[in-house]
């Protein structure tokens, strides 16, 4: 039988997905400009189209396959999965380019967009999809797409106040979407906590199929991951772009190794939902600290503590931040994402002191690194209550208990319907 909801759910995501594409439509149609590939990063020259055109594929691939693949890891949630994930993608990617753009917009009256603009709109709408992983399955999709579309309107407001208020390098405040992610999500499932997540849901499991397709996600994240960081790394600087390159494979590769090891050390068999989750620890961390990153064995060293850190918490934390703050972690985004950003945050500060001669610009950077930091949590923290707060509300008619984790709730199974 049909869920007692989906009259309801039926009268609100249509609308409001029609309502929002004609926004947006109206708004690439009267209020935007497309750079042509010669003038696409202001060097005057064709090349930077074909240079820069790879490295977005590789995005693109990570946003849309490996965050797909990756949310398909539950037994009965596999539809809900990867088809919420494009949704989300391909609406949270439209308004990252509108809201980055906003300043252009306010000047000149136009939005320029060019391959640069799709780059960096795609990794907000990744941290939007680092964000929703701890409410994916628990919230409808009408909730889903309002998530994801204030999760990019806090991440852009974060990249605005760092850049302005203290001059942030514009990687840098990109390289905080782990954290931001990572924190506006648990503040969501903390905000719209159920009672019944304090015991195990019989559906919140995976089996072979379901692991094998989630692992598949992990590979192209892997695989992708050395593009993901080095796209925006100014290649203007001699050997900066493939230093970025060879810092993140090794970073990635000591990562999973050293997930492996733990891995088996912790339990008697290997965990497959463990390891896929661990061994990308490495990319995050690194990712935070590239500029500052020298040589190879200091990424290889930073991916072999990342993936320290993120298998203890993966085996630890998550019961912990259930029982103790409420907050049901169901992709375990902290262990994946929180705690290696935080890791690659010490890291960059802990390398600048290092390399610095000056005591006294030693303490300002300090100082300066830990506002960032500081200014990143309080946004995530503040815009993830919020929304929280937003979504909670009963006008978005979320899904019972016992249809949590489950595809059947939205999705159409001709083989399950009943015969007449």
């Amino acid at each position: 039988m049909p869920p007692q909801y989906a009259p309801s759910l039926r009268s609100r995501l249509p609308p409001l997905l029609c309502l929002l594409q004609v926004g947006f439509i109206f708004i690439y149609a009267f209020y935007t400009e497309v750079e042509s590939s010669s003038t696409a990063r202001g060097d005057g020259t064709g090349k930077s189209f074909y240079s820069l055109y790879p490295e977005f594929q590789d995005v693109n691939v990570m946003v849309i396959a490996g965050f797909g693949f990756l949310g398909t890891f539950l037994v009965r949630f596999g539809f809900s999965g990867s088809g919420f994930n494009l949704l989300v993608a391909a609406m949270a990617t439209q308004w990252a380019i509108i809201l980055n753009g906003a300043e252009s917009w306010y000047y000149r009256g136009r939005i320029r967009v060019n391959l640069r603009s799709l780059v960096v709109a795609q990794m907000c709408t990744a941290s939007a999809q680092i964000s929703i992983g701890p409410i994916m399955g628990k919230i409808n999709p009408v909730q889903l797409v309002l998530a994801a579309l204030l999760e990019v309107s806090g991440f852009v407001l974060n990249q605005w106040l760092l850049q302005t208020l203290l001059k942030v390098r514009p990687f840098n405040s990109i390289m905080m979407l782990h954290i931001f992610g990572s924190l506006f999500g648990l503040m969501l499932t903390w905000k719209l906590h159920r009672q019944s997540s304090e015991l195990h849901w019989e559906k919140e499991k995976f089996d072979r199929k379901t692991g094998l397709f989630s692992m598949l996600g992990t590979l192209f994240l892997w695989m992708f991951w050395p593009s993901f960081i080095s796209v925006l790394v100014d290649d203007s600087l001699t050997g900066r772009k493939l230093s970025a390159v060879i810092s993140t494979y090794l970073s990635l590769a000591v990562s999973a190794v050293t997930a492996t090891a733990v891995s088996l050390i912790s339990k008697n068999k290997f965990n497959l939902i463990q390891i896929q989750s661990c061994m990308l620890s490495g990319g995050v961390s690194v990712g935070v600290s590239m500029l500052v990153i020298r040589q190879p064995w200091e990424a290889m060293m930073i991916g072999f503590i990342a993936a320290i850190i993120s298998t203890v918490g993966f085996n630890y934390l998550k019961v912990q931040m259930l029982l103790v703050f409420r907050c049901h972690d169901s992709c375990s985004v902290l262990s994946t994402h929180g705690l290696p950003g935080l890791l690659g945050w010490v890291v960059h500060l802990l390398l600048q002191i290092k390399d610095s001669d000056d005591g006294t610009m030693a303490v300002r950077f300090s100082v300066f690194h830990i506002c960032y930091l500081l200014i990143t949590i309080a946004t995530s923290l503040s815009t993830g209550i919020i929304t929280g707060l937003l979504l909670k509300r009963n006008i978005w008619r979320p899904q019972q208990d016992r249809k949590c984790f489950d595809d059947q709730a939205f999705w159409e199974f001709p083989h399950l319907s009943e015969r007449k």
